[in-house]
């Protein structure tokens, strides 16, 4: 019987997802970088609440218009919101706003809540959630489906309560799953590194609004509303400036990482590197492809990556970062990212490394002496 109500989820979420969902998606004709910017909960849904009076609507709508308000400046992006205003949106609308949009990121904004004094941000994406905590994180957040009119036929056979409803949730997000993971990490690095809040790490957890998408998408949980001096800290022009601009950051990291523009946005030479340059070798500069970022440990074989060896990896912030190869040689870098394409790691890109510290690209290619 149980085997039955799984295969039943399975197929349930399938069928929502190609309902709702366009069938392809790409960078828009105008050739921009699409990210829609989903402020949580809104209008009769006030979110999480405290007793300081704060409300996750509020804020998290404040958070996004800043972060759009920041985004817009760049003349190669496109922002799209799912709410303006503090009006309700159903869940499976907001997702279906970024797959008409096309979009290249999702990223919804929310704050999180406790009994207790607890505080620091984390950052999820969509996936079976690990332990009872990220499984709770989860159902408040999709029980505002029973706000929502109609939500029984809209999400039928869903029960948040239920861990079996959860099966069928990550199956068209595993595409996106390492591109998801990377951004959710350049979030964390800067709420940590750059706004010194407490990091509670990349998280997997089954999220309806995150299922509904398909492009990488992540849900931020800000901080906690219900700690006295992180829910004024959110409350206050002062931190939601910081952390909009963080968010920005990361934004704008992981579009420069993933989407190196050359005309089309593609993963591959950058737009101002000569053929020239590409034939040098560039003394102190370790060149390595990035070709996944997971919150598993894996075991460095080639069966674990496609057949590809070589392989290595490093921990950051509690998040494993694998990459193919090592070279001084940009070419050779390049002729190894080609092989990594190959076998099927389409978003992988090049990084580069000195004295055993990752610097931008950049920095790199204009690190040569002749």
């Amino acid at each position: 019987m149980k085997t039955h109500r799984r295969i039943f989820f399975v197929l349930f979420f399938l069928t929502l997802t190609f309902f709702y969902a366009p069938q392809a998606i790409s960078q828009t004709a105008a050739n921009k970088f699409v990210v829609v910017l989903d402020a949580g909960h809104g209008g009769k849904d006030p979110g999480k609440h405290s007793k300081y009076g704060y409300k996750e609507k509020h804020i998290a709508l404040d958070i996004v218009l800043q972060v759009g308000k920041m985004l817009e400046k760049n003349p190669d992006i496109k922002v799209v919101y799912t709410r303006k205003t503090d009006v309700f949106v159903d869940l499976f609308k907001r997702g279906k706003i970024a797959n008409e949009a096309k979009a290249d990121l999702f990223v919804s904004v929310h704050c999180n809540a406790h009994n207790s004094q607890a505080y620091g941000s984390e950052t999820f994406v969509l996936g079976i959630h690990r332990n009872e905590t990220n499984f709770n994180v989860a159902k408040a957040e999709n029980e505002v489906i029973y706000l929502e009119e109609d939500y029984e036929q809209n999400y039928k056979g869903f029960d948040p309560n239920s861990p079996d409803s959860f099966i069928g949730l990550t199956l068209m997000q595993e595409e996106y799953l390492d591109q998801s993971i990377l951004l959710a990490s350049f979030i964390q690095e800067n709420f940590t590194n750059k706004l010194k809040r407490k990091n509670r790490g990349v998280k997997q957890a089954g999220f309806i609004v995150l299922h509904q998408t398909i492009m990488p998408s992540v849900l931020i949980e800000t901080g906690f509303i219900t700690n006295k001096n992180e829910g004024a800290y959110l409350h206050s022009n002062k931190g939601k400036t910081e952390v909009s601009s963080a968010i920005k950051e990361a934004i704008l990291n992981y579009k420069e990482a993933i989407f190196q523009k050359d005309g089309d946005f593609t993963v591959g030479t950058p737009a101002n590197e000569s053929k020239a340059d590409t034939a040098e070798v560039y003394p102190n500069i370790v060149f390595k492809v990035q070709i996944a970022a997971s919150s598993k440990a894996l075991e460095l074989k080639p069966y674990n990556f496609k057949g590809l060896s070589d392989v290595s990896r490093d921990k950051i912030n509690g998040l494993y970062k694998y990459y193919y190869g090592h070279t001084s040689n940009y070419t050779k870098v390049q002729e190894l990212q080609e092989q990594a394409k190959s076998k099927g790691y389409n978003s992988s890109f090049i990084v580069a490394f000195k004295a055993g510290q990752q610097i931008t690209l950049e920095e790199a290619l204009k690190s040569h002496v002749n």
